[in-house]
This record gives structure tokens, C-alpha cells and sequence, in this order.
């Protein structure tokens, strides 16, 4: 599934092919996505210029001078810039034909993903408005990770995880994370002290910068925005390796599941 990284990698990859383009046309082939393809929407894209592309969490939304775009990429789903002589294929469901000749192509397998527009604050919309902060802004700190747990159960992967705690930490960057800051994932997130989860705040930061730096982590299926896989997925430490040797210590990771979900660690590193 495209994580924030994925996500921010492919708003830098296609920002300076869209920005200050207009769409001439729009194609869409397939409205039942995860929540259904407004009809109309055509109306109000067709024509209208972009002026900027943002990310807000796992949301890539394209502002407009009319209104707002907001893509979901789903389980599955990439944004591609292609040249209008290419064919569809058969899962490519909307294509934007911008005024430079190119197509913003949409493709989602699972059709796990959306398009929605708006034309108030998007970020007042049902979708964005609960979240937390950007874990990359000077609105996410150790402190406020900590003032969060405080009489919280669950483990501190579970937390990091919540977007109303924090945005954009998905599983692979959680697990990651905690084992830069040596704290086991299944800790009480109550438990744990401030200095260390300044030290996790760090990490996760850290984790998520150099996961944009290196085009995201490619797994399965997906392909950034400028058609080129991302190569952090390389670099992790523990994140789907279990029984490999630890980077650190060379004892085997282990895995276990946390709110449903896998999760790496390293018993004897992550305390």
C-alpha cells in the first residue's frame, strides 16, 4: 500500500508536469472505486488550471482554481504521467489530458482508491479533518507523543500508527522506526517515558525523510510518480525479515502481531 513516502514521492515526481497546466479533458472508465466517481466531475476539471500540488497525510490533493482534487492511491493505485498515444490498460480507470499533450493516468487493480473533489478546505473535509500532525512539520514532536499516551493500553506501535496521533507512520515506517529508537513494538505506549519518545519521535522522522530521499519503498505494485520504483526498501532493518541477522546485534528478528497487523523487531536490540 503507497505510505506517505510513496505518496510525497509522487507529488514531487508529477508537480512540475501539472502545476500551471490546464486540463482539457477527462476521462473516466471506472466510478466504482471506493467510494463511487462523482458525476459531474468532469464538468468541474475539464478546463480549470492547477496551481499546486500538496500532500496531506496519505492524500495527494491538487488544487485547482476552481476547486480541489483528493486522490486516495488505495492498496493499489499510482498516478502516472504518460503520453496520450499510449493505450489504456485494463485496469487504468481515469485519465486527465492536460494541455501539454500529456495524460495523468490513474491505476488501481483493487479499486481500493478515490477521487473526490471540493470546493471548500479540503482540509475541513470528513476525510482530513480529524487527522494529527505531518510527522515531517514542527507540529510533531517526542512531547507530543507522549502527552497522546499518557493512560493509553495499547502498544506504541498501535499509536504511531493512529492517524489522529500522527499521520503517514503505515506499518513498514512504524516498525522501522522503533527499531531505530530501540523500544519493542509491543510496549504500553502509557509506559514509556518522555526522553524516549523523543527518541522515537527522531526516529520516525529520520525513517520517513530518507524514505522520500530514496523514492519511497517499492513492494508489490507500486511506481512513483515519475515512472521510476523507489529503492528504500533496500535499506530496511527489520521490516519482513524475519530469522535474518539483526544490523546491529546479528541475532535473528523476530515478527509477532500487533492490531492485526505483522510486526519486526529485535528482542535483544529494542527494549
Amino acid at each position: 500500500m503507497p505510505e506517505l513516502p510513496e505518496v510525497e514521492t509522487t507529488r514531487r515526481g508529477l508537480a512540475p508536469h501539472l502545476e500551471g497546466h490546464r486540463v482539457d479533458s477527462v476521462k473516466v472508465r471506472q466510478r466504482q472505486l471506493r467510494w463511487a466517481v462523482e458525476k459531474g466531475l468532469e464538468k468541474c476539471i475539464v478546463g480549470a488550471k492547477i496551481l499546486r500540488l500538496e500532500r496531506r497525510a496519505k492524500y495527494l490533493l491538487v488544487h485547482t482554481e476552481r476547486g480541489c482534487a483528493i486522490w486516495h492511491l488505495g492498496m493499489s493505485g499510482s498516478l502516472r504521467l504518460v503520453g496520450a498515444e499510449v493505450p489504456p490498460e485494463k485496469h487504468d480507470h481515469i485519465d486527465w489530458v492536460l494541455d501539454s499533450g500529456l495524460v495523468l493516468r490513474y491505476r488501481d487493480p483493487r479499486r481500493f482508491g478515490a477521487l473526490l473533489w471540493t470546493e471548500s478546505d479540503p482540509t475541513s473535509h470528513q476525510l482530513l479533518a480529524h487527522l494529527g500532525p505531518e510527522p515531517l512539520s514542527d507540529n510533531f514532536s517526542g512531547d507530543h507523543l507522549f502527552a497522546a499516551s499518557r493512560g493509553r493500553r495499547q502498544s506504541v506501535k498501535t499509536l504511531i500508527m493512529d492517524g489522529r496521533i500522527v499521520v503517514g507512520v503505515g506499518n513498514i515506517y512504524a516498525s522501522e522506526s522503533l527499531f531505530l529508537a530501540g523500544i519493542r513494538p509491543d510496549r504500553i505506549a502509557g509506559t514509556i517515558s518522555r526522553a524516549r519518545y523523543r527518541r522515537l519521535a527522531d526516529a520516525i522522522r529520520q525513517v520517513l525523510a530518507r524514505a522520500i530521499e530514496q523514492g519511497g519503498t517499492t513492494l508489490r505494485d507500486f511506481i512513483g510518480g515519475d515512472g521510476q520504483p523507489g529503492y528504500f526498501a533496500q535499506e530496511l532493518n527489520v521490516y519482513s525479515r524475519t530469522g535474518l541477522p539483526c544490523p546491529r546485534c546479528g541475532r535473528p528478528v523476530r515478527d509477532m502481531v500487533l492490531g492485526q497487523r505483522n510486526t519486526f523487531f529485535c528482542r535483544n536490540c529494542q527494549r
